[in-house]
């Protein structure tokens, strides 16, 4: 039980890495709350879990200071915030509306500002506790057609560091996971159509697409109490993809 006595809210975790941290999560005795835009989703995974479930529109403001309410009011103060909630879109820097730019980076970006800062309150009175921002391997090198996608992560990365500086006075740690190719629907559904993405495995050092189990595992690590000396780190999940440049 690793998470024993931890509140945990996990954005964006009605399905894919998300769902796969609530169920470690849950597993390992922490009292989760599952927030997302797909309610039903995310209710039939509370139910489950014996969880809680909360609407949560990461880009707002109002709605964060709902969730954050209603998991103070069910479980106590929050001890683990896992900002995973994020949108991808696929398009040419020249053909890049400003709208769609606005969209990912006020989902991926903006919604975890928000979302650290809400809980900054709750996780001192608490005395102390663990944030993971999901980034990606897009935070740490450029993907062509993903410049919105790659801004938003840079700047979660960037972050990320900016409130491990600040927040560690109060015993809260910040850290970053940098997924690379996982086994989600994310792409197919930015691109509109079913995407085999079996393909990029062979390309890996391992051989391999992740699975949402393998990121759930390493936010586990960072949102327990075996990471308590790990602070404005960057944790990559990638299979390898990062270990290597353009010209090998």
């Amino acid at each position: 039980m690793r998470l024993n006595g931890k509140v945990a809210l996990i954005t964006g975790s009605a399905r894919g890495q998300g769902a796969a941290a609530a169920r470690r999560f849950a597993a390992e005795g922490a009292r989760v709350v599952i927030t997302d835009v797909l309610d039903e989703k995310g209710k039939e995974l509370a139910a489950e879990l014996g969880a809680e479930y909360c609407h949560l529109d990461v880009s707002s403001e109002e709605s964060w200071a709902e969730a954050i309410a209603l998991t103070t009011s069910a479980f106590g103060d929050i001890t683990v915030l896992v900002n995973n909630a994020g949108v991808l879109h696929f398009s040419a820097l020249a053909e890049t509306t400003l709208a769609d730019y606005r969209r990912v980076i006020g989902i991926n970006q903006v919604g975890t500002f928000l979302g650290m800062r809400a809980v900054v309150p709750s996780m001192r009175r608490a005395g102390g506790g663990s944030i993971v921002n999901v980034s990606s391997v897009e935070g740490l090198g450029g993907m062509p057609y993903l410049v919105a996608y790659t801004a938003s992560k840079f700047a979660i990365r960037g972050m990320t560091k900016v409130a491990a500086m600040e927040l560690g006075q109060h015993g809260i740690r910040v850290n970053s996971v940098h997924p690379g190719a996982i086994d989600t629907p994310m792409v197919s559904e930015a691109l509109g159509r079913p995407i085999d993405v079996s393909p990029i495995g062979k390309k890996l050092a391992l051989r391999r697409i992740g699975q949402p189990e393998d990121v759930a595992n390493v936010v586990l690590f960072l949102a327990g109490d075996e990471s308590a000396y790990c602070t404005g780190g960057e944790f990559v999940v990638d299979g390898g993809a990062t270990a290597t440049h353009a010209l090998s």
